[in-house]
């Protein structure tokens, strides 16, 4: 089986500034092994727009990482633009993965219907958003765990023909 290569990408603008602890993002660097995962690259960057669509970019092109997994900016707050950035970057979105989630989280707490979070596709990388708590970022993970290693053995190509 392949290593999966991981790109994190933290919205904060207080964790960009430096006056916020990444947890969220520690929490996403912890889990990521146990899906045979490798962190190698991870980055802090404000509730900006195009700050966001150009490091999703350079994550998925330049670095060609397998899986990008945003933490942050996907609430109703003015400047949470993280979902719409990402939208601006995919060539296919995949709701399933968004929707298991939400409906995973939503077993839990009822503020789950107010997650904007959208999943998809930029040529062979797979970009999921996050919530921006370290409980969410478990669980929503957890939500998907089971099929992200079939899903990005698809999409790399590491796997071709369904039975």
């Amino acid at each position: 089986m392949k290593r999966w290569n991981v790109g994190v990408l933290t919205v904060s603008d207080k964790g960009a500034r430096g006056e916020r602890i990444d947890r969220s993002g520690e929490e996403i660097r912890r889990m990521i092994p146990q899906m045979d995962g490798e962190v190698v690259v991870s980055e802090i960057v404000p509730d900006d727009w195009l700050t966001i669509r150009r490091q999703l970019i350079y994550f998925a092109d330049e670095i060609k990482v397998d899986l990008i997994v945003t933490t942050g900016g996907t609430g109703f707050a003015p400047r949470d633009v993280t979902p719409e950035a990402t939208r601006s970057v995919l060539e296919k979105e995949v709701p399933g993965l968004s929707e298991a989630m939400r409906g995973s989280s939503l077993q839990k707490t009822r503020y789950a219907l107010l997650s904007r979070a959208v999943t998809g596709i930029r040529g062979t990388t797979l970009i999921i958003n996050l919530p921006g708590s370290p409980k969410a970022v478990r669980e929503c993970l957890e939500a998907i765990w089971d099929v992200l290693p079939h899903g990005l053995e698809v999409l790399t190509g590491e796997v071709g023909d369904h039975d």
